[in-house]
């Protein structure tokens, strides 16, 4: 396995500078935020350290000639808006640059996109998975024609009040999954499997890898630490973030040894990321860089 970082943290950073931090502390790969030029409609998002619109071979030789001189390879280009929003224009528009994506991922030779399947979040899970089956199969198509990998992310993305109440992403458990892998039968699609999303949904994060450890494509490292005070007193019912919060590896309530242990049974030499979203590391962004060193020198006792 390699260790490496998503690289959305670093948004003040340009691909140069990102490269570089991720170099100088060992890391020897990236998950490349891609996001459409422009402003950030929330935190950790509308990043763009490679812009795909415009990408041509000779800036992407120049981008890949970079990253090998520094050590550091390009785990995969990440992207994760909302496909099945049921504003049709934001809709069309996250698909379009999806399909940048793929295009931008064959011609870097990454060959994998990591990103969300999307979520019409006022509407039922059985419309909800006919929808994604009628949206997605165009796109797992143009994939498969490209030679590259689709790696779902199993983050709900329901945190927060303007997200509920259905979330904006299906691929949140082991039964869905199940599900859209039946109705999207392609090699090309998996996941980038996250285990602090399952902390606080109260599901194993260890028995779906080995279930679906054909399907894992990309890995994350990011922590969730529960107030179990805070639980008792809004529930379950609750908007996550008031019971809940994202924390550095090492940090939360997920058993990291665990974790890299089950990895190490299903065989998987992919590449891991850490995704850092820390609120307690963003005083400046030179906590944020202390964040990675910190992170980087934790998950280095299990991943060598």
């Amino acid at each position: 396995m390699k260790l490496g970082l998503v690289s959305a943290i670093l948004d003040q950073s340009d691909f140069k500078e990102m490269i570089d931090i991720a170099a100088s502390n060992g890391l020897e790969c990236v998950e490349v935020a891609c996001w459409p030029k422009g402003k950030a409609e929330r935190r950790y998002a509308g990043v763009s350290h490679i812009d795909v619109s415009d990408l041509d071979s000779k800036k992407a030789k120049a981008i890949l000639g970079y990253a090998k001189d520094k050590g550091v390879e390009i785990s995969s280009l990440g992207y994760y808006p909302n496909p099945l929003d049921e504003n049709l224009e934001k809709r069309q528009e996250a698909i379009d640059h999806l399909y940048h994506l793929i295009d931008a991922a064959k011609l870097l030779d990454v060959n994998l996109v990591t990103t969300f399947i999307g979520r019409m979040q006022t509407k039922g899970l059985s419309e909800n998975l006919a929808e994604m089956e009628k949206v997605w199969q165009p796109i797992i198509t143009y994939a498969e024609s490209q030679k590259v990998k689709i790696g779902i992310e199993n983050c709900p993305m329901l945190f927060t009040e303007d997200e509920w109440p259905g979330g904006q992403n299906l691929m949140t458990t082991p039964a869905i999954w199940r599900e859209v892998f039946k109705r999207l039968d392609s090699n090309y699609l998996g996941l980038n499997y996250d285990p602090s999303h399952f902390v606080w949904q109260q599901i194993d994060y260890i028995a779906p890898l080995y279930e679906f450890k054909n399907k894992i494509f990309h890995v994350h490292y990011k922590d969730i630490k529960i107030f179990p005070e805070k639980l008792k007193d809004v529930g379950v019912m609750a908007t996550p973030l008031q019971y809940m919060s994202p924390k550095l590896p090492g940090l939360g309530d997920v058993d990291w040894g665990r974790y890299v242990s089950a990895l190490t049974d299903i065989g998987y030499t992919g590449n891991t990321c850490i995704e850092v979203e820390d609120k307690s590391f963003e005083a400046d962004y030179d906590a944020v860089k202390r964040s990675i060193k910190l992170s980087t020198k934790y998950l280095r006792n299990f991943v060598i």
